[in-house]
């Protein structure tokens, strides 16, 4: 059956894979994601969640299978054009601008994706324009608990403010779906928990989140549903409470860590 028909979801993925010559990166990977859900990726390192994240958003060319976002196949897209449809990601390391001021890379952030880009913005766009930019950027920096440190220069910031920082910059975009590659990575516990409220509200405001974290603690308490995967294969789906029970996550991955 071709899953651009008779199907429901934001984003659907079925039969994905990737090869690396005889090396299996990802096999047959096939999950739906609903509007509004935050759904977590998980397994042990080289299990093939970053491999799934750069399929899905263009920057590999699948082996086979399909993804289809909003009812249009994307699988062949280039990333720009996937991000042109209202699907961002970030990137395990921070991806800013460590020289410039805060409020400087969100502004960067909201011209990236905008029709025309910073050219249109700094020659032929109106001073109405200019006013709602403004009034977007700030709107991000309040979001991101960053308004007192607006002015710092980027490089000065303790890492976990450039995390959130990092989701700030791809909030420029105005995604409908975020994809979080480690987003807790790094952080110590205070930290966590203000990506954890952060990253909530982004939810309360409409963006479906898709993440991936080795912070197995925040991916339980966060998530709706997750996946599991294990050497490229998914191994288990469903609900934080399911797959901390399920037989096969426990003896490949999780183990004895305390998730509870």
């Amino acid at each position: 059956m071709n899953i651009t028909e008779g199907s429901a979801g934001l984003l659907i993925v079925q039969n994905l894979s990737k090869h690396f010559g005889g090396f299996t990166a990802l096999s047959e990977l096939s999950f739906n994601l609903i509007e509004g859900e935050i759904l977590g990726l998980v397994g042990p390192n080289g299990a093939g969640k970053t491999t799934a994240f750069n399929l899905i958003t263009g920057f590999l060319e699948p082996t086979q299978g399909e993804i289809v976002f909003r009812g249009q196949n994307i699988t062949h897209l280039r990333p720009h054009e996937i991000a042109r449809m209202g699907i961002i990601r970030t990137f395990q390391l921070n991806k800013i601008f460590l020289n410039l001021a805060v409020e400087e890379n969100i502004r960067i952030g909201c011209h990236l994706y905008e029709k025309g880009g910073i050219r249109r913005f700094l020659f032929s766009s109106s001073k109405r324009e200019h006013e709602e930019l403004e009034e977007r950027v700030n709107r991000i920096v309040r979001l991101v608990g960053l308004e007192e440190l607006r002015g710092r220069v980027a490089e000065g910031l303790p890492y976990g403010d450039q995390k959130l920082l990092s989701i700030g910059v791809s909030l420029g975009a105005e995604p409908t779906l975020l994809l979080l590659d480690e987003p807790f990575a790094g952080m110590n516990p205070v930290e966590t928990a203000r990506c954890v409220s952060l990253l909530r509200q982004i939810v309360e405001k409409g963006t479906t989140i898709f993440l991936v974290d080795h912070n197995m603690r925040a991916v339980m308490g966060f998530c709706d549903r997750i996946i599991v995967l294990n050497f490229g294969k998914k191994i288990a789906e469903g609900k934080p409470e399911e797959v901390r029970e399920n037989p096969e996550v426990i003896t490949s991955y999780l183990g004895s860590i305390k998730v509870a």
